[in-house]
């Protein structure tokens, strides 16, 4: 299995409403191979944390690149996440 995450420092001003629709839609997509999906924002438990988490857990490398290069993850990424992301921050690694 391949674990994917993905953590987001939001720009300045960011609306509660852009988030919101970023998480309905990240957690309505399914991908063939995708295992679960997690995702939400910090918890504010300590200064200078990022703002949100992604957690992608696949069945295994191919199933990681058909993800990488699915069309709806790729508007999700390009229509909601680049607007409102300052930086994002990213690792796969083998569970």
């Amino acid at each position: 299995m391949i674990r994917n995450v993905v953590m987001v420092k939001l720009k300045p001003g960011t609306a509660p409403d852009q988030v919101e629709r970023l998480i309905n839609e990240l957690q309505g997509m399914q991908v063939p191979g995708m295992a679960h999906l997690s995702v939400g924002t910090d918890a504010g438990l300590r200064e200078g944390n990022l703002d949100l988490v992604i957690v992608v857990d696949l069945d295994d490398e191919a199933a990681y690149k058909a993800y990488d290069e699915d069309a709806e993850h790729n508007r999700i990424r390009r229509d909601l996440v680049a607007p409102i992301a300052e930086r994002v921050e990213r690792i796969q690694y083998r569970v």
